[in-house]
Order: structure tokens, then C-alpha cells, then sequence
């Protein structure tokens, strides 16, 4: 059976199935980068594809590429923090639900034995992957994340609901996006050998 299959049938999961839903996430053994997010959203659940929406334009811009390179190129895999829509909450989305990472990321991840960047997206991946406590703001963590390469690559979400954050922190898009395009970049212009 495969871990695709395996998650939709999961207990956990079971709820989605029945509804008609499939888990949204990525894999592919010729993956070089790895996007982690928190979960899908309602249009992405509804259309079965992964970040097409607006904050996938702009993820999408942020990294220097295009929608050909991101769904057709093998090289660009995205295992979200929880495969599922949450649900809505008062403000955005419900968070990922807890224990699908630790229940599943390891097995998929060693499924891409290519992969050179991770970008976390959001605090839920970037608590999960970076260790991170209560105490640590993902503001500092971003504005830090030359620390946390070459593996990791910490970015806000690239969420409409971020306007406002992204204009009091103008050092996001002045520094961090031209240097997260800059690594893309490298990535994919490499030579396989």
C-alpha cells in the first residue's frame, strides 16, 4: 500500500475520505526544494492542487519562479504541516491538527533523497522543524534565517491577511525575498550529475 493510501486511510483521517477528500502534499524522488506550510486552504482542498490561490502567487514570486517550474518540474516538493483543510476559524484557517507531522513527514522525506532547501513557511513549521519554544518570535526567526541555512529556509506566509505585517517589516522584502530567490535559483540552475 502506498503512504498516499495509507493516510487516507488512516482513523485520523478517515473523517476527509469520507467526505471525497484526498490529502494534498507532494513527493517526488527528483526533488530539490521542499516547501512546508501549515495546511491546505479551502480552494486548494476544493481543487486537489497544492498553493493555488493568492498566497501561492505570491510564494510563487517570493521564490522567482513560475507555475510550470512549481507543479511540472519534479523539483519543487510540498509536504504541509497537516494534509487536510482545517476548517474555519474566527480569523483564518484552523491550525494543522497535531501529530500528522510526527506521524508521517519522516517516511515521506525519505522519499527525496535530492533535496538541498527546506522553505518553512509559517510558525507551525518552523516550531516543528527548527525546535523552536513558546519564547521564540517567528519575526526574530525570519529576520534570522541565514542561521538556518543551508537546510532551512524560514519565511512568513505569504498570506493577503500578512499586508499589513509585511509593511511594518520592510526588511522582508528589501533582504530575505531576494536572497530566498537567490538560493532557489542556485538549486535549480545546477547541474544533475
Amino acid at each position: 500500500m502506498s503512504i498516499y493510501q495509507e493516510i487516507m486511510e488512516d482513523s485520523q483521517n478517515v473523517a476527509y475520505t469520507n467526505k471525497g477528500w484526498e490529502p494534498i502534499f507532494s513527493v517526488n524522488k527528483a526533488a530539490r526544494i521542499l516547501i512546508v506550510g501549515q495546511a491546505p486552504g479551502k480552494k486548494v482542498q476544493e481543487t486537489g492542487i497544492m498553493w493555488n490561490d493568492a498566497s501561492g502567487d505570491r510564494l510563487r514570486e517570493w521564490m522567482g519562479i513560475d507555475r510550470d517550474i512549481f507543479y511540472e518540474s519534479g523539483e519543487i516538493a510540498v509536504i504541509p504541516m497537516d494534509f487536510y483543510y482545517p476548517g474555519k476559524a474566527k480569523s483564518g484557517d484552523m491550525p494543522p491538527r497535531k501529530g500528522v507531522a510526527e506521524k508521517w513527514h519522516t517516511r515521506l522525506l525519505a522519499q527525496m533523497p535530492n533535496l538541498q532547501l527546506t522553505i518553512l513557511i509559517g510558525a507551525y513549521a518552523q516550531k516543528y522543524y527548527l525546535h523552536l519554544t513558546a519564547k521564540d518570535k517567528i519575526t526574530d526567526i525570519v529576520a534570522n534565517y541565514q542561521a538556518y541555512l543551508p537546510q532551512y529556509f524560514p519565511i512568513v506566509h505569504p498570506s493577503p491577511r500578512n499586508n499589513i505585517w509585511l509593511k511594518r517589516n520592510a526588511w522582508f522584502e528589501e533582504d530575505v525575498v531576494p536572497n530566498l530567490k537567490l538560493n532557489v535559483s542556485r538549486i535549480l540552475n545546477q547541474k544533475i550529475i
